[in-house]
């Protein structure tokens, strides 16, 4: 029994919940005679999707700021910068590589400004970090509404000036990466291109890691007295983590956009750091100790079961909004359980 035990807290109850619940999901989702492989065809795709965007906390812990409650800031950049690709007309990989660029470009300065405020009140980095990205959200839905795009992809059709809700990339990149080098495999499509786009990222922040800057960002974070008194500069420490946070979020909205085929502005960026904290938090990261494999771990437990159970839930209260309140109550109901376990265990 003890043994038991260990185990269970070695691979931690949240996880063996998440994993016990997919698997009855699934079995509710063969009893209902759903497509189960597209349903694994769509679970494969949502992780991909969203795995940069879940990798984007791990600087902001890894310095020590907590959870990157500002996330929406990195994403806003990389909505400008990828509208700016289809402003162009530049399409295919083309396309994708210029949203990519000029979104770094964006979050390399978003994120330098954020990081300064959030030097200003270290301590309060999740508080005041969900304020200013909020804030941003809100002053860029303004600027939707007078920004001088042009292309008709972007704006409103009648009156002819503001940006859509929604803008789609059908036209310029949309599944550059899902298609690229994509294979099946028993009717299961396998999106070849995003998955090693998306690792080979993962392979990037993990050299970054063992770098000696790398090394220097943890120490500010495992023990910021220690580091100052060692010569290291903290406050530029955590802005080189904060902001290579906000960079990765800017690149990984385009991931996003690119397999969920458009950009959603004005208050679409909101509300999209829950689910990559939920993410992570999921993987078993801790304020204290995070890596990558939290943010992929927990990525694959949250899609998969998000997307497995949304058509389920629709199925079985067709008339009801059900699905959206299950996905609200997981994510919202992870970050509060992992928060709560703060001083936990050092996965």
């Amino acid at each position: 029994m003890e043994a038991l035990k260990k185990k269970v807290r070695e691979i931690g109850m949240p996880r063996i919940i998440i994993v016990a619940f997919i698997i009855v999901i699934l079995i509710a989702a063969m009893i209902q005679k759903q497509d189960m492989a597209t349903l694994i065809t769509d679970s494969l795709v949502r992780v991909g999707q969203n795995m940069l965007l879940a990798l984007a906390m791990l600087p902001c812990m890894l310095v020590g700021a907590g959870l990157n409650m500002g996330l929406s800031i990195g994403i806003v950049c990389g909505i400008v910068g990828g509208l700016l690709s289809v402003q162009f007309g530049l399409t295919s990989w083309i396309g994708f590589f210029v949203a990519a660029g000029l979104s770094i470009l964006f979050g390399c300065l978003g994120g330098y400004i954020y990081g300064k405020m959030l030097n200003l009140v270290k301590g309060s980095e999740m508080l005041i970090g969900n304020y200013l990205g909020s804030s941003v959200v809100y002053l860029m839905c303004m600027f939707w509404f007078a920004a001088p795009f042009t292309n008709p992809t972007i704006i409103w059709p009648m009156g002819g000036t503001g940006v859509r809700t929604t803008v789609p990339v059908g036209d310029y990149f949309e599944k550059v990466l899902n298609d690229a080098g994509a294979f099946q495999i028993a009717g299961v499509t396998i999106p070849t291109g995003l998955f090693l786009f998306v690792l080979l990222m993962a392979f990037l922040v993990y050299l970054f890691s063992r770098s000696k800057l790398g090394m220097t960002l943890k120490m500010v974070g495992n023990n910021g007295s220690y580091a100052g008194m060692s010569g290291i500069n903290i406050n530029r420490a955590r802005i080189i983590g904060i902001g290579l946070s906000t960079v990765i979020a800017a690149l990984g909205i385009n991931v996003y956009a690119q397999s969920y085929g458009f950009y959603q502005t004005y208050e679409g960026p909101l509300t999209m750091a829950f689910t990559p904290m939920a993410a992570i938090l999921l993987g078993g990261a801790t304020m204290k100790n995070v890596k990558i494999r939290h943010a992929i771990i927990g990525t694959f437990l949250i899609q998969t079961l998000l997307t497995t159970a949304l058509p389920v839930c629709n199925q079985l209260f067709p008339d009801s909004n059900l699905s959206e309140v299950f996905r609200i109550i997981i994510s919202n109901g992870i970050i509060l359980y992992a928060l709560t376990q703060a001083g936990g265990d050092r996965r």
